[in-house]
Order: C-alpha cells, then structure tokens, then sequence
C-alpha cells in the first residue's frame, strides 16, 4: 500500500516563514534607537534643578533625599520619553535589542543602588557624587553596545567625570553632579532629538 504524501505547503506560507525569519534576524542585529533626546533634556532639566534644593540642604541625608527624589522623576520622565519615541517609530520597547539594552543598563544601576545605601549607613556621603557618576557611565556605556554609538560617548563622558570628581575635594561633588546628570543629558539630549528624532 503506498505511503500518502503528506499535504505540500504553499507558496504563501514560505514566503510567510521567511519574512518572520528575516524580521527576527532584523531585530537582533538592529540597535536600540528608542534613546529620547527630548526626555534626556528634561531629565537633565530635573537634575539641575536638583543641584540647586540640594546645594541648599541642611544636612547631608536632606541632600541625599533632594537627589533620590530626582532621580525618580527623571527616571519616570526618561521612561516615558522613551516609551512615546518607541510607540511613533513602531519599534516594540520588549523586543530582544530593547532587552539587551536594559540588561546592560541593569547590574551598574543595581549596583549604584547597593553601594549608596551601604555609604549612607555608614554616614559617608563624600564618595556618593563620584560612585554615582562612574556607575550610571558604566550602565550607558554597556547598554549603549546595543544602540548608537553617541550612547556609548555619553557613558564615556560620565565615567570621565566620575573620574575628575574624584580627583578633586569631595565639596565639589554636588557641581559634577550637575555637569554630568544636567549637562551633558541636556547636551547629548539636544543632539540626539536633532540628529535620531525625537
């Protein structure tokens, strides 16, 4: 008895399975583009008005506080921007490139994180300025390997200062803050609208 030949598959579904193929193939080697230059501008706004409240604190925890507080808004409004630029150039946030992106971004966060609650346990605010600027230039710079290359200057540019800050009196630590979480967002913000939309 002879074998029946199995049912044979259509032009219409190669072509179907090979534009998913390509489309994934395209979204692995793509870079993340979704880095808002207009939300990096205001976070960069956020943090220099930060600078400000905090130079005027009583205390170093009130500082502290001034900063943690700023650094929720920007995030939140850093966020945004990039959920807003992701949605109008239709790339998904949660595709495999924007994954890669967070993941790198994550440890240097989470470590930042761990390393400003052990300071602040132990009351030392004098190395919190140059930790934070070296860590979130880590997180840029190794996010940044799946995006364009201005990301990875911004990461540079943020460890550099991270590096001066720690060169210099702990005093000045609330100034570099400044240079590095509103300038150059502002800067490089500005840059990035004008020359990668949005």
């Amino acid at each position: 008895m002879p074998v029946q030949a199995g049912k044979p598959s259509s032009v219409g579904d190669h072509a179907a399975e090979n534009l998913v193929f390509i489309r994934q193939a395209m979204e692995r080697s793509a870079t993340f583009t979704s880095i808002p230059g207009a939300g990096g501008v205001a976070m960069g706004l956020v943090a220099l008005g930060a600078s400000a409240v905090a130079a005027r604190q009583p205390s170093a925890d009130r500082w502290l506080a001034a900063w943690m507080g700023a650094a929720v808004i920007a995030a939140i409004v850093g966020l945004i921007a990039m959920a807003r630029k992701a949605r109008l150039a239709g790339i998904p946030l949660t595709g495999s490139t924007g994954r890669r992106f967070a993941l790198g971004m994550a440890a240097p966060f989470v470590a930042g994180a761990a390393i400003t609650y052990a300071l602040w346990a132990v009351g030392n605010f004098t190395v919190m300025a140059p930790s934070w600027l070296l860590l979130y230039g880590a997180g840029v710079l190794s996010g940044g390997i799946f995006s364009v290359p201005i990301v990875r200057a911004i990461g540079v540019c943020f460890m550099a200062l991270g590096i001066a800050a720690i060169a210099t009196p702990p005093e000045w630590g609330n100034v570099w803050l400044a240079i590095g979480f509103g300038g150059l967002h502002v800067g490089f913000g500005a840059y990035i609208a004008r020359n990668y939309g949005g």
